[in-house]
């Protein structure tokens, strides 16, 4: 009784991405990873070095060479595999990367076949394909397989055109089907993408949005003395894009907005973050000699809640092609806060509906460059206290990630339970 007590506390995780990276998926992998061991759980993670969103691996890591790390007394073991890492991310080089990192993380699974077994086997996708690798552990050692969708992969290759041959996405979505129909659960973080998951498998697909850590970002008062922490006056409007720079952001928009706005000489255009397209971004800036927007590294956990807190707008930028095929995870920090989200996301999305219906934000259509700018314009000069509480009531009522993993692991020991809700609904008086 004792050895089965103990299997059903050991969890494998699997994914390309964890902590110490600070965005995306790795942040919630590894703010996963901490929790169950908090809660009792041995944890196994089977991942790369943290490359995101800098697309270069991080000091003090080389990458070159597999690397055990043993943390938290013991409790949770990181495996990490070695992969390429392109400098310019481009389609056929993400193919690449994801092939090296399948590839090396395979012979750390094939590895684990000798050690102790895991009673839940969490799959991260993207990699979509790392799937395989979840059911081939589980064919020797047994196990429920949780394949978990941060990203529609496939169709975001297609719609944004990353991949153009149509053989090879009949293909594609042919293979993440076989996986699909043979794993125990499939979990994803949106309702958008719960929807467009439901079409592809005949099963119960579980809701495991991402969380918020409220302890850790909440309000702060006295912006104007956070201004002045990063340079800013304390009457301008500072107008924040924080997170990944990248194709599917659009951020080229962004700086003719800050051309034009360039007369509003009190409102402050920041990015922050870093990726591939930040250095493009910074020369063009440059050349249109703009002097209204500056460039920001990402800042540290330990700054992040008072540099957001900063900010008077957050921008959400995404292209029309990505709607509902990504969660933007920054929202949740944003909700957070209180802070005022400014979102570009198609009409009938399932985030557009929870944005109104909620009432917190802002949210208009995408790719629509002179509305982006007068909306801008407005969030700066208007009053949405109203929008910004909202915000925060809703990230305590459906976002604290106390609640959203005790509940997605009680429906994996028991798949009655109750649910996770899904939060594409109004609040009551909220």
């Amino acid at each position: 009784m004792d050895h089965i007590n103990t299997l059903k506390k050991r969890v494998l995780l699997m994914g390309i991405n964890f902590a110490p990276e600070l965005t995306g998926i790795g942040k919630y992998t590894g703010e996963m990873a901490d929790w169950l061991v908090e809660n009792g759980y041995e944890c196994t993670v089977v991942t790369s070095f943290p490359y995101y969103p800098n697309w270069k691996i991080q000091a003090p890591y080389s990458g070159k060479f597999y690397k055990k790390e043993v943390q938290k007394n013991g409790k949770l073991r990181v495996y990490r595999c070695p992969l390429y890492v392109p400098s310019v991310p481009s389609g056929a080089k993400r193919v690449l990367q994801e092939t090296t990192f399948i590839l090396s993380s395979f012979l750390m699974i094939f590895y684990l076949l000798f050690k102790k077994g895991h009673q839940q086997i969490f799959c991260m996708a993207p990699p979509f394909h790392l799937g395989f690798l979840a059911l081939f552990y589980r064919f020797f050692k047994g196990g429920k397989i949780i394949y978990h969708i941060h990203d529609l992969q496939i169709e975001a290759a297609r719609d944004l055109k990353v991949l153009k041959a149509e053989r090879a996405f009949n293909l594609l979505f042919a293979l993440e089907r076989y996986i699909l129909n043979r794993v125990n659960f499939v979990s994803t973080v949106s309702p958008g993408m719960l929807k467009r998951i439901t079409k592809k498998v005949k099963k119960e697909i579980l809701f495991f949005p991402n969380w918020s850590d409220l302890e850790s970002f909440y309000p702060l008062p006295e912006k104007a003395g956070l201004k002045k922490q990063w340079g800013f006056q304390p009457d301008d409007k500072v107008v924040l894009y924080s997170g990944s720079i990248g194709e599917k952001q659009g951020l080229e928009s962004l700086l003719s907005i800050a051309k034009k706005l360039e007369t509003q000489a009190f409102i402050k255009f920041v990015i922050c973050g870093n990726g591939p397209y930040k250095e493009k971004l910074s020369r063009i800036a440059d050349e249109m000699q703009l002097k209204n927007i500056s460039f920001m590294p990402l800042q540290p956990l330990s700054l992040f809640n008072s540099f957001l807190n900063m900010a008077d707008v957050h921008l959400v930028i995404q292209r029309k092609e990505a709607c509902d095929l990504m969660l933007p995870s920054k929202l949740i920090s944003i909700f957070s806060i209180g802070g005022l989200a400014l979102v570009t996301a198609e009409p009938g999305s399932s985030l557009y509906t929870t944005m109104n219906e909620n009432e917190m934000g802002v949210v208009i259509e995408c790719e629509n460059e002179i509305l982006l700018q007068n909306t801008i314009l407005d969030c700066c000069i208007s009053d949405h206290t109203q929008a910004n509480l909202n915000g925060r009531i809703y990230a305590e009522r459906f976002l604290d990630r106390e609640n959203i993993l005790q509940r997605i692991m009680q429906q994996i020991r028991e798949p009655k339970a109750s649910p996770v809700p899904v939060i594409d609904y109004q609040f009551e008086n909220a």
